[in-house]
């Protein structure tokens, strides 16, 4: 990893959404297939059509490793954009993770792969393969728009698109964020029920 991926994968993704003032959070009927999974990388993208799912295949071959596919899958909940296969090469050549706008499948191999993939869902039917995706250009998945190149940061809370140009002001401002959270956690819990009180009041205005 990276050093900004390394601080992106220290920090939750909440703290990254109240940097980000929450704009590039991606659906959350996006989620991921296991609550310990959590990714921090760079986009490698890929648009389907309706169905299909032939690009995948070319995404991971591009892919270097620690990247995340962003995968627009149109919304797709028919047909799965990979199976425990497609998964396993995606592993076995370093990609960190999938994150679909669409359904996989084999769900119960990918666990056991320990593979972070974030989803709309499964589907026992498999993707077609008659072409026409794209690798690498701009996409919209869960109502943001990705490019090439950003980072992609995941937990159990959710995804959120950080733009590759301004991943150190938003690790920072996140940072800061924790640090104040902390704060704040400190000063209302210092004397039990009687800071707690203090602190609603400040924050109330009574």
């Amino acid at each position: 990893m990276t050093k900004v991926e390394v601080s992106f994968h220290h920090l939750p993704t909440t703290a990254i959404s109240d940097a980000t003032g929450g704009h590039t959070n991606l659906c959350s009927t996006i989620k991921p297939l296991a609550n310990h999974f959590k990714i921090a990388g760079r986009a490698v993208t890929v648009r389907l059509p309706d169905g299909e799912n032939g690009a995948v295949l070319e995404a991971i071959r591009a892919a270097n490793e620690g990247d995340i596919l962003v995968i627009d899958a149109k919304g797709n909940t028919n047909r799965a954009v990979a199976g425990d296969f497609v998964v396993s090469l995606a592993k076995g050549i370093g990609v960190q993770g999938f994150v679909v706008d669409g359904v996989i499948r084999d769900i119960a191999a990918i666990r056991e792969l320990d593979f972070p993939v974030f989803a709309l869902g499964t589907t026992v039917a498999a993707g077609n393969k008659n072409g026409g995706g794209k690798v690498n250009m701009p996409i919209a998945i869960g109502g943001v728009t990705v490019h090439p190149g950003d980072y992609i940061i995941g937990d159990v809370d959710g995804v959120i698109v950080v733009p590759q140009q301004d991943a150190e002001k938003v690790i920072e401002a996140a940072e800061e964020k924790l640090l104040k959270d902390e704060k704040r956690a400190q000063e209302a819990h210092a004397n039990g029920k009687e800071s707690i009180i203090a602190y609603l009041n400040k924050v109330l205005g009574n």
